[in-house]
């Protein structure tokens, strides 16, 4: 570009996450001329992967679902032309999820006929509530697909009224639905297990949502080569091959709006340094707040979405503990599947702990959380017989607010001491599952949700979005095409949460630019297919 020259763009992205990069590699195969900017100096937010000390870890990547053949995430990756660069380990089958609590252990299997049938026989006098219950999910999981195999639970109005069961039940709590079929509380405990992967307690979750989690993961789970990492490394491959570009460190500061008598129009982002980048379109694959109200600005929204977002209740957050140990744990029966721990058989007191903000420096473990042994999931990160591993567990942003807005140096020794005694009650957590741990690791370092907030730009460290609640999903979640012409919006507060929910939500986003349907920006398989291992 010649001196003195101003950059134009047919579309700017805001952020580096899965959503924004699908959207950007889809625009880009379509011929658009695709900019992505990010503020981190890692790309792929919540799926990037980092390095402390040499060892490499993945906070927002620990499975995935659908990628067995036909599977909705295998089309996507393919379907885009990003297959041929993925590599993926698939979880042990017989165990991609261990649930435990108190003395209690569970393996949920590979495959749903597997995995109602070793309930079954666990538990042989709840048979026929079991039997009842997977019927359920898998009637409610079959009306959220009928129109579409690639599409996120409660997705449009359209849906819950041409599907009965689901309008009629799959707005109310899940834990509502599996009491109606079963009592024993740790076959309720497995049941409800997995509301980790939304974030919300069973109690107020809604039951079409929970199960949208757990029909992903029916044909088992994978995990990819390099860790989350491997996501943004192969869509920017993508993106750079059809032109685009992507630039790190390269924070903005506002979207440009151009104000007219009858409209409100995006016509580019302005940058931290000053600079201005003119655009048609604009993406923002940042959360809601981040969007409106700190890149739009509250001056150009209207009063109704002023008001909606003033009543916005964000996903919790979370302590991270990344660990590397010497320990022999495949030797100690640890294997690639998840860890879903609880103190005793009561899911919902993971959730209240962290909602009611109760006091963080007390002694004792945390009532519940979250263990993944990478080096077991991905034989290729491990070296001379280290193994890091990753744990997570739910808390409040609010607890950590008195520190909000100071730079890591800038913080007093109480944050650092609050941090010790965290590392101390996950540590207690763990050591049952992992005996031994404590004294056998060779790194462990804690992120708070003022980490989250820093490095991911999450408003109030929040793990996924906005909380999925019946008022704030489905048709009641933040639209894609936004109020404002040419501004438009992608992520875990649109369609879904996690890594699929979100490269869906970016197809939509490309699809209403392009003006096309979402199977004519997946025709790019030719490029290669994904490779399991």
């Amino acid at each position: 570009m010649g001196s003195g020259a101003v950059e134009q763009w047919d579309v700017v992205v805001i952020g580096s996450g899965a959503g924004g990069m699908t959207a950007a590699v889809a625009l880009a195969n379509a011929g658009k001329r695709v900019l992505v900017l990010e503020q981190h100096y890692l790309p792929g937010g919540w799926t990037h992967t980092f390095s402390l000390e040499g060892h490499r870890f993945s906070p927002g990547v620990h499975y995935l679902g659908g990628l067995e053949e036909g599977g909705d995430m295998r089309a996507i990756l393919e379907g885009i032309g990003v297959g041929g660069d993925m590599e993926f380990y698939e979880l042990n089958p017989d165990g991609y999820d261990h649930v435990i609590a108190g003395d209690q252990r569970f393996d949920i299997p590979k495959g749903f006929e597997n995995f109602k049938q070793r309930l079954c026989e666990r538990f042989p006098n709840e048979r026929r509530g079991i039997e009842r219950y997977f019927s359920y999910m898998r009637r409610i999981d079959d009306e959220m697909s009928s129109s579409s195999r690639i599409r996120p639970p409660l997705a449009s109005l359209k849906a819950l009224l041409l599907t009965p069961r689901l309008a009629l039940t799959g707005l109310r709590p899940i834990s509502d639905r599996i009491a109606k079929y079963v009592s024993d509380p740790f076959l309720v405990t497995i049941l409800e297990s997995r509301s980790g992967d939304h974030g919300v307690s069973p109690a107020r979750v809604p039951a079409a949502v929970h199960i949208g989690i757990d029909s992903h993961y029916w044909e088992g789970g994978w995990y990819p080569k390099g860790g989350g990492g491997a996501f943004p490394k192969a869509l920017a491959r993508r993106l750079k091959s059809q032109g685009g570009q992507i630039r790190l460190r390269t924070m903005v500061e506002g979207v440009l709006i151009e104000e007219s008598s009858s409209s409100r129009k995006a016509v580019g982002v302005r940058l931290a340094d000053g600079t201005e980048i003119p655009a048609d379109l604009v993406l923002s694959n940042a959360d809601p707040h981040v969007t409106y109200r700190e890149l739009v600005g509250d001056e150009h929204l209207s009063g109704g979405l002023l008001r909606r977002l003033d009543g916005v209740e964000y996903s919790g957050s979370c302590l991270s503990l990344f660990m590397a140990t010497d320990l022999d744990l495949a030797a100690m029966g640890l294997d690639s599947g998840n860890y879903w721990i609880c103190e005793r058989s009561d899911v919902d007191a993971v959730y209240r702990y962290a909602e009611e903000q109760l006091d963080l420096g007390a002694a004792g473990p945390f009532p519940g959380g979250f263990l993944t042994v990478t080096t077991l999931k991905d034989p290729s990160k491990m070296k001379d017989g280290i193994h890091t591993m990753e744990a997570f567990a739910f808390v409040s942003h609010s607890a950590f607010s008195q520190w909000a807005g100071s730079r890591t140096d800038q913080r007093e020794e109480g944050y650092e001491r609050l941090k010790e005694i965290l590392t101390g009650r996950m540590l207690d957590m763990l050591e049952p599952v992992v005996p031994g741990l404590r004294d056998n690791l060779l790194l462990c370092d804690l992120g708070t949700p003022l980490t989250n907030q820093y490095y991911v730009n999450s408003h109030m460290g929040n793990l996924y979005g906005t909380a999925k609640t019946a008022r704030q999903v489905g048709p009641s979640s933040f639209p894609i095409r936004t109020e404002i012409v040419g501004l438009f919006h992608c992520g875990a507060s649109t369609t879904s949460h996690g890594v699929l929910g979100v490269m869906h939500s970016g197809l939509l986003a490309a699809k209403k630019m392009l003006g096309v349907q979402i199977r004519d920006l997946l025709v790019h398989s030719d490029e290669g297919s994904v490779t399991i291992h």
